[in-house]
């Protein structure tokens, strides 16, 4: 009788990998199921491609660079785009600077963008983001 909605919210719920607050990591990562994040991070994050990857940025947690992934909680500061394929949840202390594209998007009072929002289909081709081997201007 009715259609068949989409699932919202957070689909993968364990992590396999937590960065400490007081790890600071120069690099491109790559991950596969989540990754919790309290630590700081100079480079591209990815999570693996075709994996319901989630990576959780704590309030504590920080990231100069781009960050692709399944599902992203965001709580912390990114300065680079953001590519969820499935959802984003940007909680009270988020502060992005960059573009964000998603498909489900949470937003809570307090967070902030600076850039550009993009909704997309689940059909749409995902963005290229920076590739490997190359880094994210720091911010001076």
């Amino acid at each position: 009788m009715f259609g068949k909605k989409k699932s919202a919210g957070i689909r993968q719920a364990k992590f396999a990998t937590l960065i400490a607050h007081d790890v600071q990591l120069s690099g491109h990562l790559e991950f596969s199921e989540g990754l919790r994040l309290d630590g700081h991070v100079q480079g591209n994050i990815r999570g693996k491609a075709g994996s319901q990857t989630l990576l959780v940025l704590s309030d504590r947690g920080s990231v100069t660079g781009n960050v692709h992934g399944h599902d992203i909680v965001i709580n912390g500061k990114i300065i680079g785009d953001v590519v969820a394929d499935h959802f984003v949840e940007l909680q009270a202390n988020a502060h992005v600077t960059g573009n964000i594209d998603y498909q489900q998007l949470r937003m809570d009072a307090g967070a902030t963008v600076d850039g550009k929002l993009t909704r997309r289909d689940a059909s749409a081709a995902l963005p290229a983001l920076a590739p490997p081997g190359t880094t994210a201007e720091p911010i001076a």
